[in-house]
């Protein structure tokens, strides 16, 4: 009965896996198939290094899976193949997703921000007079890699194996949401709707203010290269980083010695977020909406899978050893 149930365990974190490579092969063949239906060009050797080191990756999750039995090391391998080559694929997506060139959005998402009382302006010049704590959250805004990495590893060699796959699909589901609807809802952000150059004097220039040329680009057809390593962030309505802040945080609970941690840092992602990523407070509003409904839909793909609670299976494998 244990040896059965053990299968049984192996078998729903590879049905898991299967379910999130098939979710990026859609995105991938999307990309892909591009240039034959658009003018786009696809970069190619921005896409080499994510794809060897996926590659890399995969090879040793089959090795340590199949030859050597080790199931928290395949799992921490295999699902940063994952979300190396979800990310690389997701990126031109989201190009894509910006050259359907519909209206602007910026007047609607700031009127919701003057409507519930928040200040985008008053805030930049808050932060202007209070440069230390500027640069205090921005190495925050910059975290999501090294958050992800971090989870991973905790995730898997804690025998969170299911609850590792309720991360990574949270994740793919949350970025391809915000892609699709940034498309519907395309902005151009508050730092380019109000105008704005570089102040001065001025300690504050957002993170992500490059980005417009881009996103000009790939609205009125000039900029038609598909990239992946060196892409620009150009999605303003949802936040992704809004999104993946409350998702990290999310995978981060389970783990008595990160949740708190967690919840400091991705609050402080947070914080940083409508500056440094340009955002209105109603991108934030809606990327914490698509992180929770992205989670929601992870956690009943993955209990419909097996047999238990993600939350409460921590083994080895997938279900506690009788």
């Amino acid at each position: 009965m244990h040896s059965r149930r053990l299968i049984n365990g192996d078998a729903a974190l590879r049905e898991l896996d299967n379910i999130i490579w098939r979710i990026i092969t859609l995105v991938a063949t999307i990309v892909l198939l591009s240039p034959i239906v658009s003018n786009f060009r696809i970069a190619w050797n921005s896409f080499f290094a994510a794809v060897a080191v996926a590659a890399a990756l995969i090879a040793c999750s089959w090795y340590y899976g199949v030859k050597r039995d080790e199931p928290r090391l395949s799992s921490a391998l295999g699902c940063t193949a994952q979300i190396t080559i979800f990310s690389a694929v997701g990126a031109p997506l989201s190009y894509l997703a910006a050259s359907a060139n519909l209206s602007l959005r910026d007047e609607a998402f700031d009127a919701f921000d003057k409507a519930v009382g928040f200040d985008w302006m008053s805030l930049l010049w808050w932060f202007n007079a209070h440069p230390k704590i500027f640069e205090i959250l921005r190495p925050f805004y910059f975290s999501m890699t090294a958050q992800a990495a971090l989870i991973v590893l905790c995730l898997a060699f804690t025998g969170r194996l299911a609850w590792l796959r309720v991360f990574v699909l949270a994740f793919v589901f949350a970025a391809t949401i915000t892609i699709a609807i940034s498309a519907l809802l395309p902005a151009q952000g508050a730092w380019n709707h109000y105008g704005l150059h570089a102040l001065d004097p001025s300690a504050v220039i957002p993170a992500t203010k490059t980005f417009l040329p881009v996103f000009e680009g790939l609205r009125d057809g000039t900029f038609r290269k598909l990239v992946a390593t060196g892409a620009e962030g150009i999605i303003t309505f949802p936040s992704l980083h809004a999104a993946l802040a409350v998702i990290l945080a999310a995978a981060m609970w389970p783990v008595s010695g990160l949740r708190w941690v967690g919840l400091v840092i991705n609050t402080a992602m947070l914080a940083s977020t409508p500056i440094d990523g340009l955002h209105y407070l109603a991108d934030i509003a809606a990327g914490i909406v698509i992180a929770i409904l992205s989670l929601a839909a992870s956690y009943i793909v993955t209990s419909s899978v097996i047999a238990d609670s993600p939350l409460r299976v921590v083994s080895t494998r997938l279900v506690p050893g009788e």
